[in-house]
């Protein structure tokens, strides 16, 4: 079964905006976990503009379900992760000023650095994946690092969704087929949402995870937030 992970940055985005603890970072992981989710992800930036250290700290030990938490692996990201020893980290090559992950890693040319990060979080007991686009070398040099999965990158299956849904897949299936081959688990994240999730499922049925926040957070606004995980995981079925 995949699991669906809230990832709650877009509820920081909007405490931040207003300051005070309005709404509550923690209040509402506990409530999607209440609701269903299986896990939730969080992806703490240097300038904190959305989830905070602070944030990755405080959750930590209320969770009763997985925690991932992505990130660059800065020194101080680094430090952060292996002092929370999360469920899960998911290494992200995104710039510091970047507004969102905008692409996987070459993991081809940065295969020395990924192994190293790699082997560090394994040793502490932490589960890495690596964000990478749907591209089967990719793939293979993340399983060459040492990584226990891979994260596709979903923006470009969820801009040619629309268009051409079964031309907007087909790379993902092969991507996705290579690491089931090289024995990588699977996980999907990226602009996902209630319209293209379950054809990306009914394609890949061996997903084991779907991180899930922008598209999430908005239709909650709608739907409410139960029904809203009621829907996504709905779509996983």
């Amino acid at each position: 079964m995949t699991k669906l992970s809230v990832n709650i940055n877009k509820v920081a985005t909007i405490r931040n905006a207003r300051g005070g603890n309005v709404p509550d970072v923690c209040k509402v992981a506990l409530d999607c976990e209440s609701f269903g989710a299986e896990g939730i992800t969080v992806h703490p930036r240097p300038d904190e503009r959305h989830i905070r250290y602070k944030d990755v700290l405080d959750l930590k030990p209320i969770l009763k379900t997985e925690f991932n938490i992505e990130g660059n692996p800065n020194p101080e990201f680094i430090k952060l992760v292996l002092s929370v020893k999360p469920h899960q980290v998911t290494l992200v090559p995104d710039a510091h000023d970047a507004i969102t992950s905008n692409a996987g890693w070459n993991t081809v040319h940065n295969i020395d650095f990924l192994t190293e990060v790699t082997a560090r979080f394994k040793e502490a007991g932490i589960r890495v994946s690596i964000f990478v686009d749907a591209d089967p070398r990719m793939v293979e040099f993340a399983a060459k690092a040492g990584a226990d999965r891979v994260e596709l990158y979903t923006e470009p299956y969820a801009t040619g969704y629309p268009i051409d849904r079964e031309k907007a897949v087909a790379p993902f299936v092969e991507a996705a087929r290579v690491a089931k081959q090289l024995g990588l688990g699977l996980n999907a994240g990226h602009d996902l949402s209630l319209e293209n999730l379950k054809y990306l499922h009914t394609m890949i049925p061996w997903i084991d995870e779907v991180s899930i926040g922008h598209a999430l957070i908005a239709d909650a606004l709608y739907f409410g937030l139960e029904n809203t995980i009621k829907q996504y995981k709905e779509q996983l079925m």
